[in-house]
């Protein structure tokens, strides 16, 4: 094994029992000590993060979406701070009693949630993952092993030198929270292998991340992340409404995973609402593609083939749809989604009703943006990423999703005939 993961592996094995065992005081001070050094240490932190930009501007990989995924502010370290706070204010999950019962031979059977154990994740660009990460993962118990993207290096290790600082401040191991600091692939797929020392490994990425985790991994994995976001306009939709969401799911972050990627669009509404929408979308700077009855509203858009309906952009790039019905609509989705976060934009109860029960999906919205679809905005506090998949969990991954169950049964002499 990579010597750097296997050191990383042990002494993250050897901080497990230690953290578990912390108290929902001390766990709260760690965290509130985090947020307060984030903001004593923005200038930092900045100057970190600058040196990863300065890198990403000369890369063949460079685009506009790509830069805001890695870019920090002031405004961003703050929120990150603010997260960890809030983190801090949630309910500590550890040691719940989820259920009681007693048995007719007398014993008494308990159900308390714990910590997973040591969890891994490998994730790219997005250094505010690395915050919330390290908070979800202390706050619920956790032991974590941080594995980002080269672009983003010095600005994690900047963020993980701070939360160790914190961590030693405060009497505990500061393996606790480590960074896989080899950005190569053998490394990675070194961490996949790791099932000897992780409970849990979760990609937080692109689809080609994703799929190449699964395909290697013999750590138990949780999928996240790839979001192929539907918005359907329906017949019935009020179309200011419909036309201020669909610009809103596209252009207000488009490199995240929660932003709207193909646009399904009634053939009764279409004429009065595809011109206008698409000049907006190319006002700013997106790039449309479009199925032959799209093409018709506008000289401004691509033909689209079959694999637009399939990719996740990540970028100002928009596939727009003309559909028959809410059925038709469904249909596509379920064919090309990433089971994420879809919408219908309605005024009919009936198709809202139709939509919400048939579209196979973690976040399914009735006239909202898709981009609502993120732990700190469902009161998480912050999330571990998306989970696409049904088990153990599906959806936003707060601190409840980082914990297991463990039975306590409590007898007076019992033994089994």
């Amino acid at each position: 094994m990579h010597p750097e993961v296997l050191k990383k592996c042990i002494e993250a094995q050897k901080s497990k029992s230690i953290l578990a065992n912390c108290s929902a005081n001390q766990k709260n001070n760690i965290l509130e000590h985090i947020a307060d050094s984030l903001e004593n240490n923005k200038e930092v932190i900045l100057k970190e993060n600058k040196r990863d930009l300065d890198l990403l501007k000369n890369s063949e990989g460079y685009t506009k979406a790509f830069h805001d995924r890695l870019l920090l502010t002031e405004e961003r370290i703050s929120d990150m701070a603010k997260g960890l706070r809030e983190i801090a204010a949630l309910e500590d999950p550890i040691g719940e009693v989820t259920g009681m019962w007693k048995r007719p031979n007398g014993l008494q059977i308990g159900l308390t949630r714990v910590p997973i154990g040591v969890i891994s994740i490998i994730y790219e660009a997005r250094p505010n993952v690395t915050i919330d990460a390290a908070g979800l993962s202390l706050k619920s118990g956790n032991v974590v092993i941080l594995r980002g993207s080269s672009e983003a290096l010095n600005s994690n290790k900047a963020l993980v030198n701070i939360i160790q600082q914190s961590l030693n401040n405060l009497n505990l191991p500061a393996a606790s929270v480590s960074l896989i600091e080899d950005t190569e692939r053998a490394a990675a797929l070194d961490l996949m292998k790791a099932n000897e020392y992780l409970d849990l490994l979760i990609p937080r990425g692109g689809s080609s991340l994703i799929k190449t985790v699964i395909d290697n991994s013999t750590v138990p994995v949780i999928q996240t992340g790839a979001g192929n976001c539907h918005t359907y306009i329906d017949s019935s939709a009020d179309l200011e409404s419909a036309y201020n969401i669909a610009l809103n799911a596209k252009i207000q972050r488009p490199g995240v995973c929660n932003a709207m990627e193909t646009l399904l669009v009634h053939r009764d509404i279409a004429p009065d609402f595809l011109p206008k929408l698409i000049s907006a979308l190319t006002d700013q700077g997106v790039e449309v593609r479009g199925c032959k009855k799209t093409t018709m509203y506008s000289t401004l858009v691509k033909t689209a083939n079959h694999k637009d309906w399939e990719t996740e952009y990540l970028d100002l790039i928009l596939a727009i749809k003309v559909v028959n019905s809410v059925e038709e609509a469904v249909e596509h989705i379920n064919c090309y989604g990433t089971g994420h976060s879809e919408a219908i934009i309605t005024d009919s109860y009936q198709n809202s009703r139709l939509f919400l029960n048939q579209v196979d999906a973690a976040a399914v919205y009735v006239n909202a943006s898709t981009r609502f679809t993120d732990g700190m905005v469902f009161g998480l506090g912050a999330e571990m990423g998306i989970s696409t998949q049904k088990l153990h969990v599906r959806g936003p991954m707060g601190l409840e999703a980082l914990t297991s169950l463990k039975y306590l049964i409590y007898g007076s002499g019992q033994t089994r005939m």
